[in-house]
């Protein structure tokens, strides 16, 4: 009997890589072959809540996987049915939910954040005593290490919450959870001790300890003393820079804080890594020279002189420096405070000017960074639409595939499956083969466009060239006689000998041919010419003739007088020095027609006075003529 279990993809606002590492590990469907005897030996309440938890949605998942605490206190902890109970959790994908839905958020989900430190102690409870048969390599480098890192996220969201919080129930709750969530942390690590140096590896767990909070910087401070307690050989494991953050952080601690509760849990801390690591204690000398005299002044007689003094002993063991080394290191410290405070009031001088600056380019910057975390998000939960999507078709595919396996008869399964696999071979071919074409053209795109502005510059240098070609044969006087066939050739040569045949012509002498050919020469010359000016003619002809047309439209649109404005006037105003001289002669004649006296009108001999004078007046161009007046533009 097979059964298919397929992998779950939480929605997660802030994808790292340990998440992304194991999500690719889930991307395949986890086929699990047993026998009918070794089901019924698997729970039915495992069986049922393995089908549950693939078949709801991802908000739903964290409430069902509750339901794994019912199942393991069935059994007691350390024996032989808790670890079979336990690797069937594991077989069937249930741990590896429980180590992903811890990246929910819980605000969402019915229970809240309660619900979240639920699942942490399950967790912690499911992979202690766990040492599978199967997929040994993945849950001891891949599951463990991704639980570590999502108990340790949970734990920076928790405390988050816990610092925000107002109201006093609110805050005794969030540090109810949070404690739950290091408590399980401390029993997953107990229970596998190679995780110790993953939780000091963890940025999470450093920024979990560099925190102001009194309450959730002492339980951090307990969870790293449990993890030298557990793994005394830890330190020497881890890298150098790492010791030097938590070191730095320890004595931050104490340099800063003045309540005892935080100076007794650093004081332990630093005590418990001087003891099971002791070059640090030469580092601590070395890196921090005030530390002796600060918990000699600042934590003595605070409640807790037993490990104080203990820590004291381990710094003073050493060699002490000599008095000049010390008088010169007073010196230095002088020099660099006199400076520093220059500096310092130099820059706060400037400080009122840099604010606004400041304060602008860090609300851009955070405007910048909410935008690209919300896109990040947007993408991020469609991938993961699209995934599960793709998870859920293929999960209804492959039990397709098992009912068509049902009713085809065993006979024909050998063929079946032959058929299957031809298919499928063709399948990957023809993608293999498509990812291969579209790869030989991303690679041939360059000569492509190439070859493309190639063509489009031959194709416009052909359409020029003919343009020219055109152009050229217009304005040739000569054109070629077209190509004659040697038919039409001896037809030719048959009339021009009848017509030479009938029409005999004396015979010239040299000179007179040559005067002939002159003579031709120049009537061809004068035709030309001609043929020239009368082009030109004929485009100052169709000039005027469009000019015409322009002043009668222009006449016909003119307003009335009552009407008329200077940008009317400025229409109707000619450059042409003629048309001025003849628009000045009508204007005056008419004036004279109109000084007349009545019995002079009564003809028509007015109308005489038409001709243009020869001399000019004296005009301007761009000018209106009034009759009596100067003229005026």
């Amino acid at each position: 009997m097979r059964l298919y279990v397929q992998g779950l993809k939480i929605r997660s606002s802030q994808p790292t890589r340990s998440r992304l590492m194991f999500l690719s590990t889930r991307n395949k469907i986890i086929k699990i072959n047993m026998s009918q005897n070794k089901t019924e030996n698997v729970d039915a309440r495992i069986l049922s809540l393995a089908s549950e938890v693939t078949e709801v949605s991802n908000q739903n998942v964290p409430v069902l996987l509750l339901k794994l605490k019912e199942i393991l206190k069935t059994t007691p902890s350390l024996s032989k049915e808790s670890k079979k109970l336990k690797e069937d959790l594991y077989n069937y994908d249930l741990i590896q939910y429980c180590v992903l839905v811890l990246k929910q958020d819980y605000s969402r989900v019915n229970g809240g954040w309660a619900t979240a430190a639920k699942l942490a102690e399950i967790l912690s409870n499911c992979c202690v005593g766990l040492d599978p048969s199967e997929d040994v390599e993945e849950f001891y480098n891949k599951i463990l290490p991704s639980a570590v890192d999502n108990l340790l996220f949970l734990g920076r969201r928790l405390q988050a919450r816990f610092i925000r919080a107002i109201k006093d129930e609110e805050k005794s709750e969030f540090l109810h959870f949070f404690r739950t969530v290091t408590d399980s942390l401390c029993w997953l690590f107990g229970g596998h001790i190679q995780l110790t140096v993953c939780v000091l590896q963890c940025d999470h767990f450093l920024q979990l300890l560099m925190t102001d909070d009194v309450e959730t910087g002492i339980t951090v401070m307990s969870v790293l003393q449990n993890i030298l307690r557990v793994n005394s050989t830890v330190l020497f494991q881890v890298d150098e820079s790492i010791l030097h953050c938590i070191l730095d952080e320890l004595v931050f601690k104490l340099s800063s804080a003045t309540n005892p509760v935080i100076g007794n849990a650093a004081t332990k801390s630093l005590l418990v890594m001087v003891e099971s690591h002791q070059p640090l204690v030469e580092l601590l000398r070395m890196r921090y020279r005030g530390l002796r005299a600060l918990l000699s002044k600042q934590w003595t007689g605070k409640g807790f002189g037993r490990e104080l003094g203990r820590l004291l002993d381990l710094l003073y063991s050493g060699s002490y420096q000599k008095v000049e080394m010390q008088r010169l290191h007073q010196a230095a410290c002088l020099v660099q405070a006199v400076w520093k405070g220059f500096q310092t009031r130099k820059r706060l001088k400037k400080l009122p000017k840099a604010v606004t600056s400041l304060q602008r380019g860090f609300r851009a910057k955070r405007e910048q960074e909410w935008l690209h975390f919300k896109r990040l998000k947007e993408e991020e939960e469609l991938k993961q639409q699209l995934h599960l999507q793709r998870r859920r078709a293929m999960r209804i595919f492959n039990e397709k595939q098992l009912t068509l396996l049902e009713i085809v008869h065993a006979g024909q399964v050998d063929k079946h499956m032959q058929e299957m696999q031809e298919k499928s071979a063709l399948m990957i071919q023809r993608h293999w083969r498509g990812y291969k074409e579209r790869r030989n053209f991303h690679q041939q795109r360059q000569a492509l466009k190439q070859y493309k502005a190639a063509v489009t510059i031959q194709r416009t240098a052909i359409r020029f060239l003919k343009k020219r070609r055109c152009i050229r044969e217009a304005l040739s006087p000569w054109k070629g006689p077209a190509e004659l066939t040697d038919a039409r050739r001896l037809e030719l040569h048959e009339k021009i000998d009848e017509h030479l045949r009938l029409h005999p012509v004396s015979q010239l002498s040299e000179e007179q041919s040559k005067e002939l050919h002159v003579r031709a020469q120049e009537t061809l010359g004068q035709y030309l010419l001609k043929r020239r000016l009368q082009q030109k003619a004929e485009l100052c002809r169709k000039a005027l003739l469009a000019q015409i047309n322009t002043d009668i439209t222009m006449l016909m649109n003119a307003p009335g007088l009552k009407e008329a404005t200077e940008k009317h006037l400025e229409v109707f105003t000619s450059r042409s020095m003629p048309v001025a001289a003849k628009a000045k002669q009508c204007h005056n004649t008419l004036l004279k027609y109109t000084r007349w006296p009545w019995w002079k009108k009564l003809g028509d001999e007015f109308m005489d006075d038409e001709v243009v004078p020869k001399e000019l007046p004296a005009v301007e161009y761009g000018t209106l003529f009034i009759g009596g007046s100067k003229p005026s533009s």
